[in-house]
């Protein structure tokens, strides 16, 4: 790998692990303004909020300037959301504005991977950039949980510094000072990503414009032979992870009798098999046989209905691994072949721009359908089954639709095809 992707890594993990931080964070300064529970979901529903109503803007964003460019202004917003914590901004405001920045940020992230390196070093790259972002997650969520705690706290408001009088009166403060620290050390590591000549013809202003190449840019990429599968893979991969999320919380209680401190640690175990199946595709998986891995996504689904007969941690820490490793095999090579073929039809932003408008649509989308479950109180257990159904049925159907059009186009020749 080239230098400047590790220097791209290190920026991805410092922004994403202060992003996650912060979402812990801003929980716990809802519950000491005694918001009501629903609000804490809301966090999420803002965040990514972004995604979507800014898809048709962000891709021209991310190809009007060099991506390393990009990334800085990018984060410096989130920045900002975290500076209106401190100004006393509601928590859902301020987070939807690192969302926004967040949202801004991911078509440079994954862009500049396809104007950096050969298409056969996109399955290892994604595989590090994935269990990166799936460490920085899990470190993120352990250190906004101990910035939450009195003990760390009580330290970090002890430490008065000589050159530097901050005026930093509260635990939350205090908590705040150290996230923005860590974008601080993201920014430093954004301003070396090195500028990869990559320059996309001028790009339109008028919203109205934007909004007509992005549904042109939607459009090719759906009805490209080989787009539409990964996209439509990525697409559930990403509204059954954020869903799995929450099941995994309710299944524990219902099932393994933990509580929510406890059960948040599953999600990490979760987390950790997602890492191992990322990096083992990243390494026996060529961008040339991606598309080998779609059984694996059924495979995910009948596992994850497994889980209905679990009772005991013991079993259930080596399932969700298994859960875990599954989807990161699978998602990994699909999402590498969706890069190289939006950085083929299309420019690199505009294509990752469409991609998290798919995905994060489908997250919104499967968020809501399992509140409206969980709200008509359907048992943990039927929510499950119905849950690993879809994902089995759904990847069944990508992999019907993916042999159709194998008879119709050899996809290997597809895949070696450059943007002349």
């Amino acid at each position: 790998m080239k230098r400047g992707f590790y220097t791209i890594m290190a920026a991805q993990f410092f922004s994403s692990l202060a992003d996650n931080a912060l979402l812990i964070t801003s929980m716990a300064l809802l519950a000491s303004m005694n918001s009501p529970s629903w609000m804490t979901p809301l966090l999420k529903l803002f965040f990514v909020l972004s995604y979507v109503l800014l898809a048709a803007f962000v891709g021209a964003f991310a190809d009007a300037l060099p991506k390393g460019k990009v990334m800085f202004i990018t984060n410096m917003i989130k920045v900002t959301g975290c500076a209106l914590m401190f100004a006393h901004v509601h928590p859902l405001i301020a987070y939807g504005v690192v969302g926004f920045g967040a949202a801004a940020y991911s078509p440079a992230k994954y862009g500049i991977l396809t104007e950096l390196l050969p298409p056969e070093h996109l399955v290892a790259a994604n595989g590090w950039i994935e269990g990166l972002t799936v460490s920085s997650i899990i470190l993120g969520t352990v250190l906004g949980g101990a910035l939450v705690t009195p003990h760390v706290t009580d330290i970090l408001l002890s430490m008065k510094s000589p050159l530097i009088h901050l005026p930093i009166n509260t635990a939350m403060e205090a908590a705040l000072t150290v996230i923005t620290g860590f974008y601080g050390l993201a920014a430093i590591f954004n301003l070396r990503i090195p500028d990869t000549g990559a320059r996309y013809a001028h790009q339109k202003h008028q919203p109205l414009q934007l909004i007509a190449d992005f549904s042109n840019c939607f459009m090719k990429l759906w009805q490209d032979k080989l787009g539409q599968i990964s996209l439509a893979v990525t697409t559930l991969f990403w509204g059954a992870g954020a869903t799995l999320q929450f099941i995994v919380l309710k299944w524990a209680e219902a099932s393994l009798h933990m509580p929510l401190n406890q059960a948040a640690i599953l999600q990490g175990i979760v987390a950790v098999g997602v890492a191992i199946g990322a990096c083992a595709a990243a390494k026996f998986v060529p961008l040339k046989k991606s598309l080998s891995v779609m059984p694996m996504g059924i495979a995910m689904g009948a596992v994850v209905m497994t889980m209905i007969f679990v009772h005991s941690k013991e079993v259930a820490y080596p399932l969700l691994i298994l859960v875990g490793a599954l989807s990161g095999f699978f998602v990994v090579p699909m999402n590498a072949l969706l890069q190289h073929r939006g950085h083929v039809l299309m420019s690199a932003g505009h294509s990752i721009a469409v991609q998290n408008f798919n995905e994060n649509l489908s997250v919104l989308t499967m968020l809501t359908v399992y509140a409206i479950m969980i709200s008509l109180n359907l048992n943990i257990q039927v929510v499950i089954v119905l849950f690993g159904g879809f994902v089995m049925s759904t990847m069944f159907m990508v992999m019907k639709k993916h042999q159709a059009n194998q008879r119709e186009f050899d996809s290997i020749a597809l895949i070696g095809e450059h943007k002349h």
